[in-house]
């Protein structure tokens, strides 16, 4: 999973993000380049355009769902799942729904913390640190580009 989320755990406001952090875009670029990308369907609605190099796969309980660009349409997070194949890497990109279903089969967290508690309507679940650990830390400062301070943080799920 890949997601950037407050410390109130809060992931974003009336389907858009609650800041503008262009290294977090940058690094969310970076890592999910050349893999699927899975999300749910207002994660998808989103994006004015498919992102660059990577395979999109949506998720819709409304099986008439009509997606604005081409993608892989399945109806569950199961589905999602089985398309991808044995060596491939793919990102679970939101939303809180997705998010709170994948929190049970996912292997790694990549959370951008960001230093600040925002007002949302859309939640990152809470990450429990007796199956999580945290093995990766890196802390971004406020800056001219960058109204909060955040952090990246990686999780690998405890064997």
């Amino acid at each position: 999973m890949i997601a950037a989320a407050a410390e109130n755990n809060a992931l974003g406001i009336n389907n858009d993000l609650p800041w503008h952090l262009p290294d977090d875009f940058k690094r969310f670029k970076a890592l999910t380049s050349g893999h699927k990308i899975i999300m749910g369907r207002k994660t998808l609605e989103s994006f004015p355009k498919p992102l660059p190099n990577r395979e999109h796969i949506a998720i819709s309980r409304d099986k008439n769902y009509e997606p604005k660009f081409p993608c892989k349409m399945v109806h569950s997070l199961e589905a999602a799942i089985e398309l991808v194949e044995e060596g491939e890497t793919a990102f679970i990109i939101g939303g809180g729904e997705i998010y709170r279903q994948a929190m049970a089969i996912a292997t790694h967290i990549e959370l951008t913390r960001v230093h600040a508690k925002v007002e949302a309507d859309t939640f990152f679940p809470e990450i429990d640190e007796t199956e999580w650990e945290l093995v990766q830390e890196e802390y971004h400062p406020t800056d001219e580009r960058h109204t909060y301070s955040f952090s990246y943080l990686t999780y690998v799920r405890k064997s």
